[in-house]
Formats: structure tokens, sequence, C-alpha cells
């Protein structure tokens, strides 16, 4: 146990017990526990293999390179269609994570030889994700976006074209563009 990560296990919260088991289950997989995010993360050698995590209606293990598991029990998720590699398995009870204990473990082994075996997930590239229409009439219009926009990480590209793309009608989607042109030009991604 690393005293830095305590607060998160001592600090009032609807899922103290659910975090507790949970960093017990995983210590007694041999990872090394660190705070990042301000949440425990646990690491093989430096390495991040699984984090705990929670929300209003749950909490969770986050496996970094989740997409790899072989998911024998069928409990990963995929947080969101735009996730390529982390996965989760939520908990609303402690029950749960007590029932499935010896599987938890399985799940954290396996995330560690994927991890010592050096596996990385095939991310999508950023030129295969979509540009929406009403943003390619404005690269096509100013070939000073264009080139902004090009000049941008790949990362900042994506994060803009999931913020356009994520919205169902073409108003909200040209509102989108408009309000992010500004920063675009400057150099900036979405929240910076």
């Amino acid at each position: 146990m690393n005293p830095r990560v305590d607060f998160f296990f001592d600090k009032p919260s609807q899922w103290q017990e659910e975090y507790r088991q949970l960093r017990t289950l995983i210590l007694d997989c041999g990872l090394t526990e660190e705070l990042k995010w301000g949440v425990p993360c646990y690491t093989q050698k430096g390495s991040n293999v699984v984090l705990i995590h929670g929300f209003k209606e749950y909490c969770a293990l986050l496996f970094h390179k989740g997409a790899l598991l072989s998911d024998a029990h069928d409990l990963l998720i995929q947080q969101t269609e735009n996730v390529q590699s982390a996965r989760q398995i939520r908990f609303i009870n402690l029950q749960e994570i007590v029932e499935l204990k010896a599987a938890l473990k399985e799940y954290v082994f396996e995330a560690i030889e994927v991890e010592k075996a050096g596996l990385k997930v095939e991310l999508k590239k950023t030129k295969e994700y979509e540009i929406p229409e009403e943003f390619q009439e404005k690269l096509d219009e100013s070939p000073a976006l264009k080139a902004a926009f090009e000049a941008l990480t790949p990362g900042r590209q994506r994060g803009y074209l999931l913020h356009f793309s994520a919205a169902k009608q073409a108003k909200t989607r040209e509102s989108r563009v408009e309000k992010c042109i500004p920063q675009i030009l400057s150099g900036k991604g979405l929240t910076d």
C-alpha cells in the first residue's frame, strides 16, 4: 500500500467499502500502487495496468489495455464507442466484488501478462475519422484554418472531430465548428 494513495480510500464515498475490497484484491496480484489522475493506479514495472475509479451510479476497475483481454467471463465494458483501448468492469455493490473475486484476479493477471509481453492496442489513425461536412466546408473555404488544423497534434485533431461529430443536428455541428475556429487558428486543442 502506498501512503500517498490512502486519502482516496479514507475519504467519505458511497463506494468506500468497494474501493477497499478492490485495493486488497489488486495488491494481492503483486502490482505497485501509485496515484495517477487523482485515483489509485496499479502498475507493472512502471506501466499502467488497472485503476480504480468511481462514478455516481457505479465504481469500476479500468484496464488500460482492456481491449486486448480475452474477457473470459464477459465482464468488460467499453465506456463509449470512441474508447479504443480501455475497458471497465463495473460494480454497484460490495457483494458483486466478493462473488467475482477469482474472476477479477484472472483479469488482473491477464492484464499483467499483456504488459509483460509488450502488447499494444492498434489505435485508429486520425485520418480514419470522418470529417463532418460542416467542418469540411470551412476547411475548404479557409486555407489558414486548414493549415492550422493540420498543424495540431493528432490527439487534438481527434478531439475536435469527435466533438463536431457527436452533434446529431447539422445546426449544432455548425455552431460547434464556428465556436472552435478561433481556438483552432490559435493552435489550441478543444480543452486547452
